[in-house]
């Protein structure tokens, strides 16, 4: 019998050399970088924000926010933002997702609103603090759009969040 040899999966290259100018960029702002087919991650330091999301609009013509969501981290005590960015103006990258990812103190999640660099996101940083409590500061209009307006338990997407009907 004969041992089957190990693949090795090579990074598409289009996506390594964006990774990769991305990481010229930002450099030590840049904590690590996810490459798939269509898809880059890159994670950064949650002060940097507005300097990666300049460079993302401007150098790379991501002229949209896709979604913004979150996920909480109980463990680590944190709560992580993720930004993904396209683009409708170029059409060499209009099939690949761009995720902007950085992780803020979940007993204080607080962070710069983007609305400025991109208005479109009114609505995705309003969910991601109705859902996750993450207060964009600088945001002009932070209130309910989905819980009822009584709302006063933990925000429904933190891990320690109890359904009273459950």
């Amino acid at each position: 019998m004969s041992e089957t040899p190990e693949i090795k999966q090579q990074l598409p290259e289009r996506e390594k050399k964006i990774a990769d100018n991305i990481a010229i960029k930002l450099g030590k702002d840049v904590l690590g970088i996810e490459i798939k087919p269509k898809r880059i991650k890159v994670k950064i330091k949650y002060k940097c924000i507005k300097k990666a999301a300049n460079y993302f609009k401007t150098e790379l013509n991501l002229d949209h926010i896709v979604s913004v969501s979150g996920v909480d981290y109980p463990n680590d005590n944190e709560i992580e933002v993720v930004y993904h960015a396209g683009t409708y103006e170029r059409k060499d990258l209009r099939d690949l997702l761009i995720a902007l990812a950085y992780r803020i103190p979940r007993e204080n999640p607080k962070t710069q609103t983007l609305i400025d660099i991109w208005p479109s996101i009114e609505y995705d940083e309003r969910e991601t603090h109705e859902m996750l409590g993450v207060f964009f500061e600088g945001h002009p209009k932070l209130e309910k759009l989905f819980l009822p307006e009584d709302w006063n338990d933990k925000p429904p997407l933190r891990k320690d969040f109890k359904n009273p009907g459950r």
